[in-house]
C-alpha cells in the first residue's frame, strides 16, 4: 500500500513544535512555502507537492506521526499582499504579524513585497493515538 505524503512545521529553532501544537488544537490551518521549494521534499517527513484532496500525515520535528490533515486550497500569493483569511489561518494578529514571522523563520530570504509564495489551506482530520508527552 502506498503512504501518504507527509508534512513537517519548522519554527525558529530546531525544537520548535508550536505549529504542530497549533494544528492539533484547531486553531492553524494554512501554511505557506516559498515558491521556490514547494515542489521538492525536504527529507523523509516532507514530501512537497501537496495537492487540493491530499490526505498528509503531518510529522514533529522528532519525527512522531502527530496528525493527518487534508489540503483544501493551494494558491499563489506576495509576500506583501497576504490575504486576512491566510494570516488569520496561519494563527497571526495581522499581515504584518505574518510577515514579522516568516522573516525570523527564514532570515536569510530577501522577503521583498513582490516575494512569491504558495498558501496551502488544510482541516485536520485526525489526530494520531500515540501522543507524546
Amino acid at each position: 500500500m502506498e503512504r501518504l505524503k507527509r508534512i513537517q512545521f519548522y519554527g525558529r529553532t530546531p525544537d520548535d513544535d508550536h505549529l504542530v501544537r497549533e494544528i492539533l488544537a484547531g486553531l492553524k490551518t494554512a501554511t505557506v512555502s516559498r515558491t521556490f521549494e514547494y515542489d521538492h521534499a525536504d527529507g523523509e517527513f516532507d514530501d512537497g507537492g501537496w495537492e487540493v484532496g491530499d490526505l498528509v500525515e503531518v510529522y514533529d520535528l522528532r519525527q512522531r506521526l502527530r496528525a493527518t490533515i487534508r489540503i483544501t486550497e493551494v494558491y499563489p500569493v506576495r509576500f506583501g499582499a497576504i490575504p486576512e483569511r491566510l494570516w488569520r489561518a496561519e494563527v497571526c494578529r495581522s499581515a504584518e504579524h505574518f510577515r514579522q514571522a516568516h522573516r525570523e523563520c527564514w532570515p536569510d530570504t530577501d522577503l521583498t513585497d513582490d516575494y512569491p509564495l504558495v498558501a496551502m489551506h488544510f482541516e485536520l482530520v485526525s489526530i494520531a493515538d500515540s501522543q507524546p508527552d
